[in-house]
C-alpha cells in the first residue's frame, strides 16, 4: 500500500503530460482524491498503543553504500501522510474546477509538478532510512521552484532565487550530516548502514553529534520557517499562487519539525539535551515576532504567513520540551495548523475574486450578502485564535502544559503569542467581513463549486476539534518512543563509589 500511495502521484503526473489539456486536470483530481482514500485505509488500519513500525517496505537499494528502500507509518507519520494526500486533493480539485493555469497553456506541466511534489512530500514522511529521507527532503526543492517560479506573480523569479538559496544551503548542510553519521558509525560497527533504527542503536559521542545536529537543524529551521532564518518567506508569500501556499505553508513546513521528531531526537539524543534551551529560544523568538509581524501586516498573505510562523514556533517549542505531552500537543498542531492555514488561503483567493485586492486597508464588508462564507471564515478564525473547544485549543495547552513541566519562563513568555493570536485572527475576520463595502468591491455567497473544496475543509477542523484524540491516541506511543531516546542523555551519570 505505501508503494502505490508513494509513487501514485508521480505516475499520474506523467500521465497528465501527456493527456490533452482539457482532461489532465480531471485525472489529476480522480488521482488526488484515490490516494486520499488509501491515507484515510492507514489511518482506520493503524494499530493503536504500539510504537513499533507499521506497513513495512524494506529493500536493498545502493548496497555498496548502505542504502536501502526503506518506508514504514507510525503513530507521527499516520497522520501527516493523510494530511498531506488531504491538502494535495483540495489544491489540485480547487485548480481544476476553476481551471487555473488555461491562459498559460500550461496545465499538464502544473498537474506533473504537483505529483511530483506530493511523492517528494509522502517519501520524507515515509522514509526510514537517512538517505533516502534527505534524498525525498531535497526533491521537495525542485517542483515547487518551477510551481512558483513559472506561475507565481509578481517577482517571482527573485522570490524563488531566494527561497532556493536558503533551502538547499541547509539541504546540503543535512547531506553532510547524514554522511558523516553514518561513516562515524560504520567506523564503530564495521558496515555502512543509513537505517535510522541501526543509526539510533549505535550513537555518535557527544561532540559528533553536536556539530551534526547543528547542520540538521538548520536545514529543518530554514524549512519551516523559523525565527531569524525566515528571509525567503515574505518573497516566497508574495510570489507564489495560493494554491501553491496551501501547500507550502500546510504541509512543506511540516516536514522541518517532523525531522526534528524522526531524526535529531533518537539519533542525536545528547546534542538535543545540550541544544535544548537554544532551539526553545528560537521557538518562542518565533512565537513572539510572528505574532507581532501578523498583527501589524496589511497585506493578507503575510498575515497568514507570519502566523504561521508563529504556529510553528508553537510546534518546535512542544517537541524540545522533551516531554511527551509537549510533544503529543506538537504533532496534533501540526495537523490542527495545516488544515487552518490551508483554509485561510483559500479564502483569501475568494476573497481577493470579490475585492480586487489582498490590502487589509482597503477591504471590508464582504459578509454582507454571503453569510456561509462568513460562517466558514468565522470557523476557520476561531481554530486560529485557539478559542477553547477546538483542536488548535488542545494543540496549544499540550505544548504550554509540556514547557512549564520543563522550562517555566520559556511557557511564560510563548503565552504571550496566544494572546496575540487573538489580536490578529480577530483583525483579519473584521477588516475583510464587517464594515463598510469598499467601492468597487462585490459580497457575494461562495459558490457550490468553491464550497466544494473549503466545506470539507472546515468540517476537518470541527470534527478534529471535536476528537483530538484521534490523533492523540495514534501518536502516544510513538512520541514517548522518540522521548524514550532522549530520556537516558538526560539522565545524571552515576557516582562513581
Amino acid at each position: 500500500m505505501l508503494n502505490v500511495l508513494l509513487w501514485m502521484p508521480l505516475a499520474i503526473g506523467i500521465l497528465c503530460l501527456v493527456l490533452p489539456h482539457r482532461v489532465a486536470p480531471w485525472v489529476a483530481t480522480i488521482g488526488a482524491l484515490a490516494r486520499l482514500g488509501l491515507a484515510i485505509g492507514l489511518v482506520i488500519g493503524f494499530d493503536l498503543g504500539v510504537s513499533e513500525l507499521q506497513h513495512v517496505v524494506d529493500e536493498s537499494w545502493i548496497p555498496d553504500l548502505g542504502v536501502r528502500y526503506s518506508l514504514a507509518i507510525d503513530g507521527i507519520s499516520v497522520f501527516l501522510v493523510l494530511l498531506t494526500a488531504l491538502l494535495w486533493a483540495g489544491v489540485i480539485s480547487f485548480s481544476a474546477l476553476r481551471g487555473h493555469h488555461e491562459q498559460r497553456g500550461r496545465r499538464r506541466l502544473f498537474y506533473f509538478l504537483l505529483g511530483l511534489g506530493e511523492t517528494a512530500t509522502l517519501g520524507a514522511f515515509l522514509a526510514q532510512d537517512l538517505l533516502l529521507f534527505v534524498l525525498f527532503f531535497d526533491l521537495m526543492l525542485i517542483p515547487f521552484f518551477f510551481l512558483i517560479g513559472i506561475f507565481g506573480g509578481r517577482d517571482r523569479i527573485a522570490a524563488t532565487t531566494k527561497m532556493i538559496v536558503y533551502t538547499l544551503v541547509g539541504s546540503l548542510l543535512m547531506l553532510v550530516g547524514a554522511i558523516a553519521t553514518a561513516i562515524l558509525v560504520a567506523q564503530d560497527t564495521g558496515e555502512l548502514s543509513f537505517s535510522i533504527a541501526e543509526l539510533r542503536a549505535n550513537l555518535l559521542s557527544t561532540g559528533s553529534q553536536e556539530w551534526i545536529f547543528c547542520f540538521f537543524a538548520a536545514a529543518f529551521l530554514v524549512k519551516m520557517p523559523a525565527f531569524p532564518i525566515h528571509g525567503w518567506m515574505p518573497d516566497a508569500y508574495r510570489a507564489a499562487p495560493l494554491p501553491v501556499l496551501v501547500l507550502l505553508s500546510g504541509v512543506l513546513a511540516k516536514v522541518g519539525a517532523y525531522g526534528f521528531l524522526r531524526i535529531v531526537l533518537p539519533i542525536y539524543p545528547d546534542a538535543t539535551v545540550t541544544f535544548q534551551e537554544v532551539v526553545m529560544v528560537i521557538a518562542v523568538a518565533s512565537i513572539l515576532y510572528g505574532s507581532v509581524m501578523a498583527f501589524t501586516q496589511t497585506n493578507l498573505r503575510l498575515v497568514a504567513g507570519y502566523s504561521s510562523v508563529a504556529q510553528l514556533g508553537f510546534i518546535t517549542l512542544g517537541i524540545f520540551s522533551l516531554r511527551s505531552d509537549g510533544a503529543d500537543g506538537a504533532v496534533l498542531q501540526m495537523v490542527n495548523h495545516g488544515l487552518v492555514v490551508a483554509a485561510i488561503f483559500l479564502i483569501i483567493a475568494l476573497l481577493y475574486e470579490r475585492a480586487r485586492t489582498e490590502d487589509l486597508t482597503r477591504m471590508g464588508g464582504l459578509a454582507t450578502r454571503a453569510p456561509v462564507l462568513a460562517a466558514l471564515f468565522l470557523v476557520v478564525t476561531m481554530a486560529t485564535l485557539a478559542m477553547p473547544g477546538s483542536a488548535n485549543f488542545i494543540g496549544e495547552f499540550y505544548i504550554l502544559n509540556g514547557a512549564f513541566q520543563e522550562k517555566i519562563a520559556f511557557a511564560f513568555v510563548a503565552a504571550i503569542g496566544v494572546a496575540l493570536a487573538a489580536f490578529y485572527a480577530l483583525r483579519l475576520y473584521q477588516r475583510t467581513m464587517h464594515n463598510r463595502l469598499p467601492e468597487g468591491a462585490e459580497s457575494r455567497e461562495i459558490s457550490r463549486r468553491d464550497s466544494l473544496v473549503l466545506t470539507p475543509l472546515v468540517a476537518c477542523i470541527v470534527a478534529l476539534a471535536l476528537w483530538p484524540g484521534l490523533i492523540l491516541e495514534r501518536g502516544e506511543a510513538s512520541v514517548e518512543d522518540k522521548i524514550a531516546a532522549v530520556a537516558e542523555a538526560r539522565e545524571p551519570p552515576v557516582a562513581m563509589r
